[in-house]
């Protein structure tokens, strides 16, 4: 797995959040495990654009901060579940918020991002 050769700048509690939460998909990945979606295939359904290499190594380190946890059941093929810790559940009413901001501001916000696709 890739290691960062530099320290993190772990100075405020922005750059905390910021470390625990980078990646595409963590946050949804939180969200739909929240709302009950507990197997990877669920959670591949449900992010289609994200390969399952990607989802893997997001989930991992989610589970490495304590966000998630993982049960791997004790059959053939493996069955593997995720659920959300009491500490990843002090997430929620964030991730809420930040979903409820973008809503608000759906309109602008699409418009800002397509022009600055288009302009690439």
């Amino acid at each position: 797995m890739y290691k960062k050769k530099t320290l993190p700048n772990l100075s405020c509690g922005l750059d905390l959040v910021g470390e625990v939460l980078y990646g595409k998909w963590k946050i949804r990945l939180l969200w739909f495990i929240n709302e009950g979606y507990q197997r990877p295939s669920e959670l591949q359904r449900k992010i289609p654009d994200a390969s399952r290499r990607v989802l893997n190594m997001q989930l991992k380190e989610l589970e490495e901060h304590e966000l998630v946890s993982r049960l791997i059941y004790p059959v053939m093929p493996p069955k593997v579940e995720y659920s959300i810790t009491d500490f990843g559940q002090t997430l929620i009413p964030v991730i809420l918020a930040i979903g409820q901001w973008g809503d608000k501001h759906e309109e602008q916000l699409r418009k800002l991002i397509l022009k600055t696709n288009e302009e690439d």
